[in-house]
């Protein structure tokens, strides 16, 4: 695992100045996103060496991980990520090649494209995913102070475990 100054800081979230340009939303927006790129940075070589996969790869595999049959049509994949169907066509087909999911065209479609999990991902992911989680927290531990944490998950949709669908 990278050393912790091997990475940078999450910039400090400081109180908007009088003439500041941005507004408190999109300040926040900023804040979010740094603190998401101290996570991304620390866990890209962890990723990669726990799964053979890059982390754009691993977000798949998360939001599948994440479905009660893990498993997603293409089109959701892509909107839920944000994400051009053409790379996210790429990432499947690398991650199929990896042994990580399937494709299959859904019955009731047959344009539209399913990717589910396979049993090794889950065998995988149930032994890689403590210390990636592990990752995450000493990133957000060491690069972003409790107010900020508090802060970022005040942000934050509650995950389906605090009562969301």
């Amino acid at each position: 695992m990278p050393e912790p100054s091997d990475h940078p800081a999450a910039p400090e979230c400081t109180a908007p100045r009088g003439d500041a340009l941005l507004p408190p939303e999109l300040r926040a927006w900023m804040h979010l996103l740094a603190a998401a790129g101290v996570v991304e940075q620390r866990l890209r070589s962890d990723v990669k060496e726990a799964l053979g996969v890059s982390h754009d790869e691993f977000l798949v595999v998360c939001l599948l991980a994440d479905q009660p049959d893990a498993s997603l049509r293409m089109t959701r994949i892509a909107e839920l990520l944000g994400r051009p169907k053409t790379r996210l066509t790429y990432q499947v087909a690398c991650l199929q090649r990896a042994g990580l999911v399937t494709r299959r065209s859904v019955s009731c479609d047959k344009r539209g494209v399913e990717v589910a999990l396979t049993d090794r991902a889950r065998r995988v992911l149930g032994e890689e995913f403590p210390a990636l989680a592990a990752a995450v927290v000493q990133a957000l531990a060491e690069d972003i102070d409790p107010t900020q944490r508090a802060a970022l998950c005040g942000l934050l949709p509650p995950t389906r475990e605090e009562g969301t669908p």
